[in-house]
Protein backbone atom coordinates (compact mmCIF):
# COMPACT_ATOMS: atom_id res chain seq x y z
CA UNK A 1 0.00 0.00 0.00
CA UNK A 2 1.36 3.49 -1.02
CA UNK A 3 2.11 6.13 1.54
CA UNK A 4 1.36 9.70 1.22
CA UNK A 5 2.93 12.71 3.08
CA UNK A 6 -0.10 15.00 3.70
CA UNK A 7 -0.90 18.53 5.27
CA UNK A 8 -4.47 18.56 6.56
CA UNK A 9 -6.40 21.22 8.22
CA UNK A 10 -8.50 21.18 11.89
CA UNK A 11 -11.79 22.94 12.18
CA UNK A 12 -9.74 25.26 14.27
CA UNK A 13 -7.91 26.21 11.86
CA UNK A 14 -4.77 24.21 13.18
CA UNK A 15 -2.32 22.72 10.66
CA UNK A 16 -0.34 19.27 10.58
CA UNK A 17 1.75 17.16 8.10
CA UNK A 18 2.44 13.75 8.37
CA UNK A 19 2.95 10.06 6.35
CA UNK A 20 -0.27 7.49 6.37
CA UNK A 21 -0.69 4.66 4.14
CA UNK A 22 -3.67 4.85 2.09
CA UNK A 23 -5.08 3.07 -1.42
CA UNK A 24 -5.33 6.21 -2.88
CA UNK A 25 -6.04 9.93 -2.04
CA UNK A 26 -9.64 9.74 -1.18
CA UNK A 27 -8.93 6.97 1.26
CA UNK A 28 -6.57 8.75 2.61
CA UNK A 29 -9.15 12.04 2.94
CA UNK A 30 -11.88 9.29 4.41
CA UNK A 31 -9.40 8.30 7.03
CA UNK A 32 -8.47 12.10 8.65
CA UNK A 33 -11.99 13.23 8.26
CA UNK A 34 -13.16 10.45 11.09
CA UNK A 35 -10.06 11.97 12.97
CA UNK A 36 -11.20 15.76 12.43
CA UNK A 37 -9.09 16.49 10.02
CA UNK A 38 -9.41 18.10 6.26
CA UNK A 39 -7.58 16.96 3.79
CA UNK A 40 -5.29 19.75 2.35
CA UNK A 41 -2.49 18.96 0.12
CA UNK A 42 -1.63 14.66 -0.70
CA UNK A 43 2.08 13.61 -2.14
CA UNK A 44 3.13 10.34 -2.72
CA UNK A 45 6.35 9.71 -0.30
CA UNK A 46 8.96 8.89 -3.00
CA UNK A 47 7.63 12.33 -4.76
CA UNK A 48 7.55 14.58 -2.10
CA UNK A 49 11.13 13.38 -0.94
CA UNK A 50 12.47 13.85 -4.62
CA UNK A 51 10.92 17.17 -4.69
CA UNK A 52 12.18 17.82 -1.07
CA UNK A 53 15.73 17.27 -1.65
CA UNK A 54 15.78 18.57 -5.12
CA UNK A 55 14.41 22.03 -3.62
CA UNK A 56 17.07 21.95 -0.96
CA UNK A 57 19.93 21.36 -2.43
CA UNK A 58 18.99 24.51 -5.08
CA UNK A 59 18.52 26.42 -1.82
CA UNK A 60 21.76 25.26 -0.38
CA UNK A 61 23.74 26.45 -3.26
CA UNK A 62 22.18 29.78 -3.94
CA UNK A 63 22.00 30.70 0.48
CA UNK A 64 25.64 30.51 0.94
CA UNK A 65 26.39 34.38 -1.08
CA UNK A 66 24.12 35.73 1.93
CA UNK A 67 26.33 34.63 4.53
CA UNK A 68 26.58 31.76 6.98
CA UNK A 69 24.52 31.23 10.51
CA UNK A 70 26.56 32.89 13.33
CA UNK A 71 27.99 30.67 16.03
CA UNK A 72 25.85 32.53 18.32
CA UNK A 73 22.75 31.35 16.46
CA UNK A 74 24.03 27.58 16.62
CA UNK A 75 24.89 28.07 20.14
CA UNK A 76 21.58 29.08 21.05
CA UNK A 77 20.10 26.09 19.04
CA UNK A 78 22.22 23.62 20.39
CA UNK A 79 21.29 24.48 24.04
CA UNK A 80 17.60 24.95 23.32
CA UNK A 81 17.71 21.36 21.26
CA UNK A 82 18.77 19.28 24.46
CA UNK A 83 16.51 21.11 26.34
CA UNK A 84 13.56 19.60 24.34
CA UNK A 85 15.32 15.90 23.88
CA UNK A 86 15.74 15.65 27.55
CA UNK A 87 12.17 16.50 27.68
CA UNK A 88 11.13 13.74 25.14
CA UNK A 89 10.16 15.60 22.56
CA UNK A 90 10.65 13.87 19.08
CA UNK A 91 13.54 15.22 17.20
CA UNK A 92 12.15 16.28 14.26
CA UNK A 93 8.97 17.85 15.84
CA UNK A 94 11.92 19.73 18.34
CA UNK A 95 13.78 20.91 14.85
CA UNK A 96 10.48 22.36 13.22
CA UNK A 97 10.11 24.13 16.35
CA UNK A 98 13.33 25.59 16.61
CA UNK A 99 13.24 26.50 12.45
CA UNK A 100 10.07 28.45 13.41
CA UNK A 101 12.02 30.58 16.20
CA UNK A 102 15.20 31.40 13.80
CA UNK A 103 14.70 34.64 11.43
CA UNK A 104 17.97 33.94 9.09
CA UNK A 105 16.08 32.12 6.57
CA UNK A 106 19.36 29.76 5.70
CA UNK A 107 18.94 28.38 8.80
CA UNK A 108 15.33 27.64 9.18
CA UNK A 109 15.52 25.87 5.88
CA UNK A 110 18.60 23.58 6.45
CA UNK A 111 16.65 22.61 9.88
CA UNK A 112 13.04 21.87 8.35
CA UNK A 113 15.00 19.65 5.73
CA UNK A 114 16.92 17.89 8.50
CA UNK A 115 13.91 17.67 10.22
CA UNK A 116 11.99 16.02 7.02
CA UNK A 117 15.37 13.63 6.34
CA UNK A 118 14.89 11.67 9.91
CA UNK A 119 11.21 11.56 9.08
CA UNK A 120 12.03 9.34 6.41
CA UNK A 121 14.78 7.48 7.93
CA UNK A 122 17.95 9.07 7.92
CA UNK A 123 19.71 9.55 11.29
CA UNK A 124 20.29 12.67 12.45
CA UNK A 125 23.69 12.68 11.86
CA UNK A 126 23.04 11.49 8.34
CA UNK A 127 21.05 14.45 7.71
CA UNK A 128 23.81 17.11 9.06
CA UNK A 129 26.26 16.43 6.83
CA UNK A 130 24.12 17.49 4.20
CA UNK A 131 24.25 20.74 5.52
CA UNK A 132 28.29 20.86 5.90
CA UNK A 133 28.36 24.47 5.52
CA UNK A 134 26.21 25.23 8.51
CA UNK A 135 27.35 22.63 11.32
CA UNK A 136 30.99 21.47 11.07
CA UNK A 137 32.70 18.21 11.16
CA UNK A 138 33.10 18.66 14.88
CA UNK A 139 29.69 19.18 15.94
CA UNK A 140 28.59 16.34 13.36
CA UNK A 141 30.96 13.84 14.55
CA UNK A 142 30.40 14.42 17.96
CA UNK A 143 26.55 13.89 17.43
CA UNK A 144 26.84 10.49 15.33
CA UNK A 145 28.59 8.98 19.02
CA UNK A 146 25.73 10.24 20.50
CA UNK A 147 23.22 8.70 17.97
CA UNK A 148 25.38 5.40 18.26
CA UNK A 149 25.74 5.53 22.29
CA UNK A 150 22.49 6.72 23.04
CA UNK A 151 23.98 9.88 24.82
CA UNK A 152 22.71 12.69 22.50
CA UNK A 153 21.58 15.00 25.56
CA UNK A 154 24.76 14.48 26.83
CA UNK A 155 26.48 15.42 23.47
CA UNK A 156 24.51 18.31 22.92
CA UNK A 157 25.26 19.58 26.35
CA UNK A 158 29.06 19.06 25.77
CA UNK A 159 28.89 20.94 22.16
CA UNK A 160 26.83 23.61 23.74
CA UNK A 161 29.37 24.39 26.44
CA UNK A 162 32.48 24.13 23.52
CA UNK A 163 30.30 27.16 21.51
CA UNK A 164 29.53 28.75 24.68
CA UNK A 165 33.78 29.31 25.25
CA UNK A 166 34.48 29.60 22.00
CA UNK A 167 31.96 32.16 21.65
CA UNK A 168 33.16 34.10 24.71
CA UNK A 169 36.93 33.87 23.63
CA UNK A 170 36.04 35.25 19.80
CA UNK A 171 33.77 37.90 22.31
CA UNK A 172 37.38 39.20 24.01
CA UNK A 173 39.38 38.73 21.11
CA UNK A 174 36.63 41.19 18.79
CA UNK A 175 36.27 43.35 22.06
CA UNK A 176 40.32 43.80 21.26
CA UNK A 177 39.74 45.08 18.25
CA UNK A 178 36.86 47.46 18.35
CA UNK A 179 38.20 50.71 19.37
CA UNK A 180 41.59 49.91 16.66
CA UNK A 181 38.97 49.85 13.95
CA UNK A 182 36.49 52.88 15.22
CA UNK A 183 39.46 54.92 15.06
CA UNK A 184 40.91 53.86 11.82
CA UNK A 185 37.41 54.33 10.02
CA UNK A 186 36.91 57.30 11.45
CA UNK A 187 40.40 58.92 10.29
CA UNK A 188 39.47 57.03 6.80
CA UNK A 189 36.60 58.73 6.85
CA UNK A 190 37.69 62.23 7.79
CA UNK A 191 40.21 61.60 5.15
CA UNK A 192 38.85 61.38 2.45
CA UNK A 193 36.64 64.15 3.33
CA UNK A 194 39.57 66.37 3.31
CA UNK A 195 40.50 65.04 -0.23
CA UNK A 196 37.28 65.44 -1.65
CA UNK A 197 36.09 68.62 -0.45
CA UNK A 198 39.26 70.75 1.32
CA UNK A 199 41.66 69.97 -1.15
CA UNK A 200 40.31 70.81 -4.79
CA UNK A 201 39.41 74.55 -3.09
CA UNK A 202 43.26 74.95 -1.68
CA UNK A 203 44.65 73.56 -5.31
CA UNK A 204 42.17 76.14 -6.97
CA UNK A 205 44.05 79.44 -5.04
CA UNK A 206 47.57 77.55 -5.48
CA UNK A 207 46.66 77.74 -9.13
CA UNK A 208 45.71 81.49 -9.09
CA UNK A 209 48.53 82.71 -6.95
CA UNK A 210 50.99 80.49 -9.63
CA UNK A 211 52.82 78.93 -6.24
CA UNK A 212 55.28 76.57 -6.76
CA UNK A 213 54.27 73.88 -5.14
CA UNK A 214 56.77 71.07 -3.06
CA UNK A 215 56.30 67.16 -4.23
CA UNK A 216 54.33 66.64 -1.02
CA UNK A 217 51.91 68.79 -2.03
CA UNK A 218 51.40 67.89 -5.45
CA UNK A 219 50.76 64.45 -4.43
CA UNK A 220 48.23 65.27 -1.78
CA UNK A 221 46.28 67.62 -4.44
CA UNK A 222 46.78 64.80 -7.45
CA UNK A 223 44.99 62.46 -4.93
CA UNK A 224 42.45 64.59 -4.30
CA UNK A 225 41.70 65.58 -7.44
CA UNK A 226 41.88 62.50 -8.99
CA UNK A 227 39.53 60.85 -6.25
CA UNK A 228 37.06 63.42 -7.11
CA UNK A 229 37.07 63.08 -10.75
CA UNK A 230 37.85 58.98 -11.23
CA UNK A 231 35.78 57.82 -7.49
CA UNK A 232 34.77 54.85 -9.25
CA UNK A 233 38.70 53.68 -10.03
CA UNK A 234 39.36 53.91 -6.54
CA UNK A 235 36.19 51.88 -5.45
CA UNK A 236 37.06 48.63 -8.33
CA UNK A 237 40.91 48.87 -7.18
CA UNK A 238 39.68 48.49 -3.57
CA UNK A 239 37.28 46.12 -4.37
CA UNK A 240 39.99 43.97 -6.74
CA UNK A 241 42.18 44.18 -4.15
CA UNK A 242 39.53 42.48 -1.55
CA UNK A 243 38.93 39.67 -4.31
CA UNK A 244 42.59 39.10 -5.13
CA UNK A 245 43.70 39.08 -0.98
CA UNK A 246 40.48 36.92 -0.76
CA UNK A 247 41.55 34.46 -3.70
CA UNK A 248 45.18 34.17 -2.16
CA UNK A 249 44.05 33.49 1.37
CA UNK A 250 41.80 30.11 0.04
CA UNK A 251 45.75 28.86 -1.90
CA UNK A 252 47.90 26.95 0.12
CA UNK A 253 50.60 29.39 -0.41
CA UNK A 254 48.09 32.23 0.57
CA UNK A 255 47.48 30.36 3.82
CA UNK A 256 51.19 29.51 4.88
CA UNK A 257 52.08 33.05 3.97
CA UNK A 258 49.92 35.06 6.53
CA UNK A 259 50.04 32.31 9.07
CA UNK A 260 53.61 32.79 8.96
CA UNK A 261 53.44 36.39 9.30
CA UNK A 262 51.31 35.86 12.13
CA UNK A 263 53.81 34.05 13.90
CA UNK A 264 56.60 36.27 13.40
CA UNK A 265 55.05 39.63 14.25
CA UNK A 266 56.36 40.09 17.60
CA UNK A 267 53.41 41.72 19.24
CA UNK A 268 50.44 39.08 17.78
CA UNK A 269 52.47 35.02 17.61
CA UNK A 270 52.48 34.80 21.48
CA UNK A 271 48.32 36.00 20.97
CA UNK A 272 47.99 33.70 18.56
CA UNK A 273 50.03 30.83 20.13
CA UNK A 274 47.85 31.46 23.26
CA UNK A 275 44.34 31.43 20.94
CA UNK A 276 45.55 27.90 19.32
CA UNK A 277 46.50 26.29 22.42
CA UNK A 278 43.18 27.33 23.79
CA UNK A 279 41.10 26.11 20.93
CA UNK A 280 43.17 22.84 20.93
CA UNK A 281 43.00 21.80 24.50
CA UNK A 282 38.81 22.68 24.47
CA UNK A 283 38.29 21.18 21.42
CA UNK A 284 39.94 18.03 22.22
CA UNK A 285 38.63 18.15 25.85
CA UNK A 286 35.01 18.20 23.99
CA UNK A 287 35.93 15.52 21.20
CA UNK A 288 36.99 12.82 24.22
CA UNK A 289 34.33 13.59 26.44
CA UNK A 290 32.07 12.48 23.90
CA UNK A 291 33.49 9.34 23.10
CA UNK A 292 35.21 10.01 19.60
CA UNK A 293 38.68 8.36 19.13
CA UNK A 294 41.48 10.12 19.92
CA UNK A 295 43.12 9.62 16.21
CA UNK A 296 39.73 10.76 14.90
CA UNK A 297 39.42 13.75 17.71
CA UNK A 298 43.16 14.83 16.31
CA UNK A 299 42.12 14.93 12.60
CA UNK A 300 38.74 16.81 13.32
CA UNK A 301 40.84 19.56 15.02
CA UNK A 302 43.56 19.57 12.27
CA UNK A 303 40.86 20.75 9.67
CA UNK A 304 39.25 23.59 12.83
CA UNK A 305 42.36 25.34 13.77
CA UNK A 306 42.67 29.36 12.57
CA UNK A 307 47.06 28.80 11.74
CA UNK A 308 47.90 26.76 9.03
CA UNK A 309 51.14 25.77 11.20
CA UNK A 310 48.79 24.21 14.00
CA UNK A 311 46.68 22.65 11.26
CA UNK A 312 49.64 21.05 10.00
CA UNK A 313 51.11 19.71 13.47
CA UNK A 314 47.48 18.02 14.49
CA UNK A 315 47.47 15.97 11.07
CA UNK A 316 50.71 15.02 11.96
CA UNK A 317 50.20 13.73 15.41
CA UNK A 318 47.31 12.28 14.32
CA UNK A 319 49.37 10.41 11.98
CA UNK A 320 51.99 9.65 14.72
CA UNK A 321 49.09 8.78 17.46
CA UNK A 322 47.68 5.99 14.89
CA UNK A 323 50.89 4.23 14.78
CA UNK A 324 51.36 3.81 18.68
CA UNK A 325 52.70 7.28 19.70
CA UNK A 326 51.06 9.02 22.31
CA UNK A 327 49.99 12.59 22.09
CA UNK A 328 52.73 14.77 23.83
CA UNK A 329 55.41 12.53 22.05
CA UNK A 330 53.34 13.19 18.42
CA UNK A 331 53.50 17.22 19.39
CA UNK A 332 57.41 17.54 20.96
CA UNK A 333 58.67 18.20 17.30
CA UNK A 334 55.95 21.12 17.23
CA UNK A 335 57.19 22.99 20.55
CA UNK A 336 57.69 26.57 18.78
CA UNK A 337 54.26 26.11 18.09
CA UNK A 338 52.64 24.73 21.77
CA UNK A 339 54.83 26.22 24.84
CA UNK A 340 55.71 23.43 27.08
CA UNK A 341 52.76 23.61 29.63
CA UNK A 342 50.18 22.18 26.73
CA UNK A 343 52.99 19.19 26.39
CA UNK A 344 53.32 18.43 30.09
CA UNK A 345 49.71 18.45 30.76
CA UNK A 346 48.36 16.03 28.14
CA UNK A 347 51.40 13.41 29.47
CA UNK A 348 49.96 13.80 32.69
CA UNK A 349 46.28 13.50 31.54
CA UNK A 350 47.28 10.35 28.99
CA UNK A 351 49.39 8.69 32.46
CA UNK A 352 46.24 9.45 34.97
CA UNK A 353 43.44 8.69 32.44
CA UNK A 354 42.03 12.23 32.83
CA UNK A 355 42.92 13.50 29.52
CA UNK A 356 39.74 15.13 28.85
CA UNK A 357 39.45 17.18 32.66
CA UNK A 358 43.00 18.38 32.09
CA UNK A 359 42.28 20.11 29.00
CA UNK A 360 39.24 21.36 30.13
CA UNK A 361 41.51 22.89 32.77
CA UNK A 362 44.23 23.85 30.50
CA UNK A 363 41.74 25.55 28.17
CA UNK A 364 40.38 27.72 30.81
CA UNK A 365 43.65 28.78 31.50
CA UNK A 366 44.43 29.74 28.25
CA UNK A 367 40.85 31.41 27.45
CA UNK A 368 42.35 33.95 30.83
CA UNK A 369 45.43 34.01 29.14
CA UNK A 370 44.31 35.11 25.87
CA UNK A 371 41.87 37.93 27.69
CA UNK A 372 44.72 39.25 29.56
CA UNK A 373 46.75 39.34 26.47
CA UNK A 374 44.20 41.25 24.36
CA UNK A 375 43.76 43.52 26.86
CA UNK A 376 47.73 44.17 27.28
CA UNK A 377 47.26 44.18 23.00
CA UNK A 378 44.74 46.93 23.09
CA UNK A 379 47.36 48.64 25.50
CA UNK A 380 50.09 49.02 23.44
CA UNK A 381 47.79 49.32 19.77
CA UNK A 382 46.36 52.78 21.34
CA UNK A 383 49.42 54.76 22.02
CA UNK A 384 50.88 53.47 18.78
CA UNK A 385 47.65 54.11 16.70
CA UNK A 386 47.65 57.63 17.98
CA UNK A 387 51.25 58.04 17.16
CA UNK A 388 49.70 57.02 13.30
CA UNK A 389 47.36 59.00 12.85
CA UNK A 390 49.70 61.72 14.39
CA UNK A 391 51.86 61.20 11.51
CA UNK A 392 49.31 61.30 8.85
CA UNK A 393 47.71 64.33 10.21
CA UNK A 394 51.42 66.34 10.52
CA UNK A 395 51.68 64.70 6.82
CA UNK A 396 48.69 67.14 5.33
CA UNK A 397 49.10 69.57 7.28
CA UNK A 398 53.04 70.31 6.88
CA UNK A 399 51.95 69.98 2.83
CA UNK A 400 49.52 72.33 2.53
CA UNK A 401 50.64 75.06 4.69
CA UNK A 402 54.59 74.47 3.10
CA UNK A 403 52.96 76.26 -0.18
CA UNK A 404 51.31 79.18 2.36
CA UNK A 405 54.54 79.78 3.87
CA UNK A 406 56.79 80.03 0.49
CA UNK A 407 53.85 82.43 -0.63
CA UNK A 408 54.08 84.96 2.25
CA UNK A 409 58.24 84.49 1.98
CA UNK A 410 57.74 85.98 -1.61
CA UNK A 411 55.36 88.91 -0.30
CA UNK A 412 57.86 89.55 2.27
Amino acid sequence: MPKYFYTARSQNGEQKSGFLEAKDEKELSKVLREEGWLLVKAVLEEEERRSAAAFFKKLNSLLPIFGGVGLKEKMFFTRNLRVMVASGISLPRALRILAEQTKRKKFKAALLDIAHQITTGESFFQALSRHQGIFPELFQNMIKVGEESGTLEEVLNVLAEQMEKEHELKSKIAGATVYPAVVLTAMVGVGVLMLVVVIPKLAETFNELGVELPPTTKFVIFLGTSLVQRWYLFILTALLLFILFRLVLNLKVGKRLLAKLFLRFPVISGLVRKINSAATARTLSSLIKAGVPIVRGLEIISRSLGNFYFREAMADAAEKVRKGEKIYQALKPYQHLYPSLVLEMMEIGEETGETADILGKLADFYEEEVASATKNLSAVVEPALMLFIGAVVGFFAVSMIQPMYAMLGAIQ
